[in-house]
């Protein structure tokens, strides 16, 4: 980067940041928050599905989920590590929090952040049962894969690389959720269940996309911390979702 040449002019032409270091305050504040999110959704997420576990069919699924839980715990450590770079109390972080507490299951609070925590909203509402953890595990799994390819890119670099390393093992716990949603549908009678939580968690998993027409954008991709909008994200999951749905014989 040349002497003549900001720190914002640098990120706005694909720089990247190594470290704290030359990190702009405001670009501190945005990254902050994009960790944070990340964090807190991946340990309320692990404390959502660490309920589910014994409600598991049989030894793999209970496997699997576990596997899910082990691996959102040690996703958000490392991330919550990188923000200790950054000053966070990462002890009292991570366990000075009810990451179990959730909302009214008839709840209705849209993409808003909701209580004292970071997390997207859809981790605000209660699972209820095997069927239910499944169907959400296929949604809001697919949303992560598709939210993580885009911020594996962003211009702090040893986020990215977590961000890089993270995504295998994300895609991983989408393709779990399938693999028991087809189990499921196995089984005729529980059809209409999994129709049923699919209606209820559609609504809540596209909310946590965002806003359309996030204010916000903008900056972020000025920052590199962007590229594309929460529509574009949005659009491409509900594609995603429709063809994985349509092959497996569910109607929407």
């Amino acid at each position: 980067m040349s002497d003549e040449m900001t720190i914002q002019s640098y990120l706005e032409q694909g720089g990247k940041l190594t470290s704290p270091d030359n990190a702009p305050a405001r670009y501190r504040g945005e990254l902050m928050r994009l960790m944070a999110s990340f964090v807190d959704s991946e340990l309320a997420g692990a404390a959502g599905f660490a309920d589910c576990i014994n409600d598991g069919p049989g030894i793999t699924e209970r496997i699997a989920a576990s596997r899910i839980v082990l691996e959102k715990l040690d996703h958000g450590e490392r991330v919550l590590k990188l923000m200790g770079d950054f000053g966070a109390d990462t002890l009292r972080y991570a366990s000075h929090h009810p990451w179990t507490e959730r909302v009214a299951r008839d709840a209705d609070i849209g993409a808003a952040r909701h209580g004292a925590d970071m997390r997207l909203s859809v981790f605000h509402y209660p699972i209820e049962g095997w069927i239910d953890s499944v169907t959400m595990n296929v949604l809001m799994g697919t949303a992560v894969t598709i939210q993580l390819e885009e911020l594996a890119g962003i211009s702090y670099q040893p986020l990215a690389d977590e961000f890089r390393a993270i995504l295998p093992r994300e895609r991983r716990h989408a393709e779990l959720g399938v693999e028991g949603l087809r189990k499921l549908l196995a089984d005729n009678s529980e059809k209409p269940a999994i129709e049923a939580s699919l209606a209820y968690w559609t609504p809540r998993v596209a909310a946590s996309f965002g806003h359309a027409g996030s204010k916000r954008f903008d900056a972020l991709k000025r920052f590199g911390l962007r590229s594309r909008t929460n529509d574009a994200l949005l659009a491409e999951w509900r594609e995603t979702i429709g063809k994985l749905l349509a092959e497996l014989g569910i109607a929407r």
